[in-house]
């Protein structure tokens, strides 16, 4: 299998994007936002269309219109928090405006199946190199305002009265999810995107409380559901982006089992 050039592309592209991905998707797990994060990743549907409607390339049309969604989600603050309803007009209106861009667009229209749900497959080098600078840069800001966002998530009450912003850690750190499913939209898609930014992260939360031991098994999650998933690819020729969605449920699920197990009674 690592004989194809390819394949190594893929693996390589796939574990950069899982580990910002489990990173990234931990502490908006933690900060109840993942519905949110599930937007961005329409709202970058429609900037990619708009920007081969443009003429440039889609990858950056997703970057622009995520970073740009995610400012004004974080501008939002709290108020984010539970307006399910908003969130979801805006998803829908973001995806109403990619099937427009591709109706103007004829021509794109055969390459929206790669948009909307992914192909690590085909990540080309030049693609590759884009996503290690993009990773490293955003594994470099959440390292950044980790203390803070750590203190505004667990107590935003002391945190605000101890000086630190909560909008404007709401912003910075919607900017850096942003960029995680921009990311994740090359391996897994804009549809599916959830899968790999919640289910490993989710599943992390359901085997620890520890912050540290956690965001280290979201990552660890979601690197061995990509492995996983791009290998099960290559031997069944079915899409990588349903065996990592498939993989994540199931790892989620398998994390309730200890809370289901009977327990052994004192004796």
């Amino acid at each position: 299998m690592l004989e194809y050039d390819f394949m190594q592309t893929a693996f390589e592209a796939g574990t950069a994007v899982a580990i910002v991905a489990g990173a990234v998707g931990y502490f908006l797990v933690l900060r109840n936002l993942a519905f949110a994060g599930h937007a961005l990743s329409h709202v970058g549907f429609a900037g990619a269309t708009g920007a081969v409607l443009l003429g440039v390339g889609p990858f950056w049309g997703l970057i622009a219109f995520t970073v740009a969604g995610g400012i004004g989600m974080g501008l939002l603050g709290d108020q984010l928090r539970g307006r399910d309803i908003a969130v979801g007009i805006m998803l829908s209106l973001s995806l109403g405006l990619g099937v427009l861009f591709l109706h103007l667009y004829t021509t794109y229209a055969t390459q929206a199946t790669s948009l909307l749900f992914g192909n690590v497959l085909g990540v080309s080098p030049e693609n590759l190199r884009d996503m290690l600078v993009l990773g490293a840069i955003t594994l470099a800001s959440l390292t950044a305002i980790a203390r803070p966002l750590i203190f505004a998530t667990l107590d935003p009450e002391l945190a605000e009265a101890k000086g630190v912003s909560l909008r404007l850690i709401a912003v910075l750190f919607l900017i850096i999810v942003a960029v995680a499913v921009a990311e994740a939209v090359q391996v897994v898609g804009i549809l599916l995107v959830f899968a790999l930014m919640v289910g490993p992260a989710a599943a992390a939360l359901r085997c620890t409380t520890r912050l540290k031991s956690g965001l280290a098994l979201s990552a660890i999650f979601a690197v061995v559901e990509t492995w996983a998933g791009i290998a099960l690819a290559y031997v069944t020729d079915w899409p990588p982006s349903f065996w990592i969605t498939l993989l994540s449920a199931v790892v989620y699920g398998l994390a309730f089992l200890p809370a289901l197990l009977p327990r052994a009674s004192p004796a």
